[in-house]
């Protein structure tokens, strides 16, 4: 079938046949995806509203120019970091089938603007046109820049991802992935600084300089010329528009190209390229530094293999890196809006302590291995004390770190013994809860699905297990807070520095409590937690 009409017609049904599908595999998929959609036309629907009250404002084209680059920015990266985000539309799943490339192009940009991030983008470009559009003929321009916009973004994000279509595949490509959480918190971080900029006293007129440059690069120059056809600019906004439709065309050319090199060329993204010589595997060269370092036990070599996983496992690293960037953006981001604390370090505990949650659904289905050395509360005991151990190694010195950095950027060094003591109870109270909820709480982490990190049906456990661990970790370091509050109410600045040594021993005793406690249930559980993280 090479016709683009029936072709086109034929690959939408598909997507909305796979979606439907989906669906019916389970109530928890289903919930889910309702729950996405719901949360999604909500939030689409406020910004939308917004945009339509912004009416007649002065700056409100230099808003909407922003917004369309962002957006567009958004459609760019958003294959790279989340590959697995529309499995419907991998092209390599077509190459057996006699299509042209043409008429691909055309069925697969059909199918793509179908689902949630299209209906969203829709909705707020349809808004940003409302808010600039006046008279009969930009409203004419509007409903051109809407679907020039539309096409533009999914192009753009179809022909990036057939471009690296080989290396999303690959092993090792899929280590991309890890960017995708830094990448969202860094951008929502980005986005609250942004935000509390526009709300000072120059408001939108502080887009002005930006809009100004974006506006003659497409989608964005599409949303203004718009405004240029109410304003009667029609000569710019023709080139505006002109601009659009050829980079509009440049991109199908790319992705037409792109599918027909990735259709008709070998895969040899698995070939491997020739190794190095490597020393022999039992001298003492060969092994880690680390181990060297390490004790000849269980307990050293539970550290070295939780550490592994950290940097080796895509999903695994994601939470990581995400958990070390967004400890000390948080600082950062509070300072510049002028409401910097010291105290605001303790989100990088917060955040590196969860790392303690769901232990043994991060080990998959090779959970199992460990499980046939755990046969008494002793060896659970070791098991936990040495991932716990494994934690707190890159912990501590952070956590002492993102003080300091709080430190120096409020200029507040007297606070740092009773702001690290803090944050040092309260990591050792997250690794308390965390061991026991990976012992009552346990759920299984798909390795198949780049974007999901709770398998279906499983996802009430782990929200139980996150909340639960967090408010009951908040309950147990609350003697340091107390004490923290007392000495700083009763003035005795001069003794403040004993509550270092105090969070600190108060961390740690309640992070081997939590242990000793969590034991002997991950042996009476056994059978349970190995079914639970080897499910899907």
């Amino acid at each position: 079938m090479t016709a683009t009409g029936p072709l086109t017609a034929l690959f939408v049904q598909l997507k909305l046949s796979l979606l439907r599908n989906g669906l019916r595999q389970s109530a928890g998929r289903r919930a889910a995806y309702v729950s996405s959609v719901v949360v999604t036309l909500l939030i689409a629907a406020l910004q939308l509203l917004g945009l339509i009250a912004l009416r007649g404002n002065d700056h409100a084209a230099a808003l909407v120019i922003l917004l369309a680059a962002v957006f567009a920015l958004g459609w760019a990266v958003m294959p790279l970091f989340f590959p697995g985000g529309d499995e419907t539309l991998d092209p390599t799943r077509l190459v057996m089938l006699p299509l042209r490339p043409r008429p691909l192009v055309v069925a697969l940009l059909a199918s793509s603007l179908i689902g949630i991030g299209p209906l969203f983008t829709l909705t707020l470009m349809a808004g940003s046109v409302i808010a600039v559009a006046h008279g009969a003929a930009a409203v004419a321009a509007g409903v051109l820049a809407v679907v020039m916009t539309m096409l533009l973004c999914v192009a753009l994000s179809r022909a990036v991802a057939t471009a690296n279509t080989r290396l999303l595949t690959s092993r090792r490509g899929r280590d991309l992935a890890l960017l995708s959480g830094l990448f969202v918190a860094v951008g929502a971080q980005l986005v609250n600084v942004g935000v509390g900029q526009l709300s000072g006293k120059n408001g939108l007129s502080s887009l002005e300089p930006v809009a100004d440059v974006l506006r003659w690069v497409p989608p964005a120059a599409a949303i203004d010329a718009v405004q240029g056809v109410g304003d009667g600019s029609y000569g710019t906004a023709a080139a505006q528009f002109a601009l659009s439709a050829g980079l509009l065309i440049l991109l199908l050319w790319w992705w037409q190209r792109g599918l027909t090199h990735l259709m008709t060329s070998p895969d040899s993204s698995t070939i491997q390229a020739a190794e190095p010589s490597r020393k022999p595997s039992g001298s003492a060269a060969a092994r880690p530094a680390l181990h060297r370092l390490l004790p000849e036990n269980r307990t050293g070599t539970v550290v070295l293999r939780t550490l592994r996983y950290a940097w080796r496992d895509p999903k695994t690293k994601s939470a990581w890196v995400t958990s070390l960037a967004v400890g000390l953006l948080v600082p950062v981001v509070t300072t510049v809006q002028g409401a910097g604390s010291v105290y605001a370090s303790c989100w990088a505990a917060g955040l590196l302590g969860m790392q303690m949650y769901n232990q043994f659904g991060q080990d998959s289905s090779a959970f199992w291995m460990v499980a046939q050395t755990i046969s008494s509360p002793r060896d659970a005991y070791l098991e936990l004390r040495g991932r716990a151990l494994a934690l707190a190694l890159v912990g501590v010195p952070y956590v002492t770190l993102a003080v300091l950095v709080s430190a120096a950027l409020m200029d507040e060094w007297a606070a740092v013994p009773d702001a690290l003591g803090l944050a040092l109870a309260l990591f050792g109270a997250l690794v308390a809860t965390g061991a026991m909820t990976s012992a009552l709480y346990p759920y299984s982490i798909p390795q198949d699905n780049g974007y999901k990190n709770v398998a279906p049906g499983q996802a009430g456990l782990a929200w139980i297990g996150i909340l639960g661990g967090m408010v009951t970790g908040a309950v147990l370091c609350a003697p340091v807070l107390a004490a923290t509050i007392w000495m700083h109410e009763a003035g005795a600045d001069d003794q403040l520095w004993l509550l270092l040594p105090l969070g600190a021993a108060y961390g740690a005793g309640v992070a081997l409590g939590g242990l000793r406690l969590a034991a002997p249930r991950v042996v009476t559980r056994l059978p349970e937690i190995l079914a639970a993280v080897t499910k899907g």
